[in-house]
C-alpha cells in the first residue's frame, strides 16, 4: 500500500496499550461493535451479510488471505482512537519523530557544488514541526509522494543544512530509490 502512511500507522500502533484482536471471529465482532451492524461490516471488506455472521458465530476460522489482510487492516485502523490521537499530538507538540530510511539522496545547490545521489542510511530525529506536518497531511489523505515531499524537506533543514548552520545554498534535496522506511515516536 503506502510506505510513508504505513509507517507511520505502525509507529503510532507501537504506543497501543491493548493488543489487537487476533482471530477472525474476534475481528468480526470488533468491527461489529465499532460499525454497528453485521450489514455495515459486510460492505467494508466485501462479504456477504450471511458470511459476518458465521464468522460471529466461529462456524467459520480461517479467512482467505486477502480477507484476511483487509480484516487486520480495518482492526486497526480503528483501534484505540484516543490512544493514537493522544500519541499523534504528544509527537506534533513537543516529541518529535525519528526516521530511520536507506534511501538515494543528494542534493542541487549553486553551480559547481553539487552532490551526487548516492545511498545513505540515516537515523535522524525530526522537530516536532515536521511530525506535526507528516500527520497533517496523512489524515487529510496526502498520498505518499506529498509525504516524501515533507520529509525531504526535514532532512534538508535536518540532515543537510544543521539547522542553518551550514549549506545555506541547498535549492533541492532528492530523496529516491527508498530501500527501507520505518518511524519511531
Amino acid at each position: 500500500m503506502s510506505m510513508f502512511g504505513d509507517g507511520l500507522d505502525a509507529a503510532v500502533q507501537k504506543t497501543f496499550t491493548r493488543p489487537a484482536p487476533k482471530t477472525a471471529g474476534s475481528q468480526m465482532r470488533y468491527l461489529v461493535q465499532q460499525l454497528g451492524s453485521t450489514r455495515a461490516v459486510a460492505q467494508m471488506p466485501r462479504i456477504s451479510q450471511r458470511t459476518v455472521e458465521r464468522y460471529l458465530k466461529n462456524q467459520i476460522e480461517e479467512p482467505r488471505p486477502d480477507l484476511a489482510g483487509r480484516l487486520e487492516r480495518e482492526v486497526k485502523k480503528r483501534r484505540q482512537p484516543q490512544i493514537r490521537a493522544k500519541a499523534r499530538a504528544n509527537v506534533a507538540c513537543t516529541g518529535g519523530i525519528v526516521i530511520d530510511a536507506r534511501a538515494r539522496m543528494g542534493y542541487t545547490a549553486l553551480i559547481g557544488s553539487t552532490d551526487q545521489d548516492r545511498i545513505r542510511h540515516l537515523t535522524v530525529a525530526l522537530p516536532p514541526v515536521y511530525a506535526a506536518r507528516l500527520f497533517d497531511a496523512q489524515e487529510q489523505g496526502a498520498g505518499d509522494t506529498r509525504l516524501q515531499e515533507i520529509v525531504a524537506e526535514a532532512l534538508k533543514e535536518v540532515y543537510f543544512q544543521d539547522g542553518g548552520r551550514r549549506a545555506g545554498s541547498l535549492e533541492e534535496i532528492r530523496f529516491t530509490d527508498i530501500e527501507h522506511l520505518e518511524f519511531e515516536l
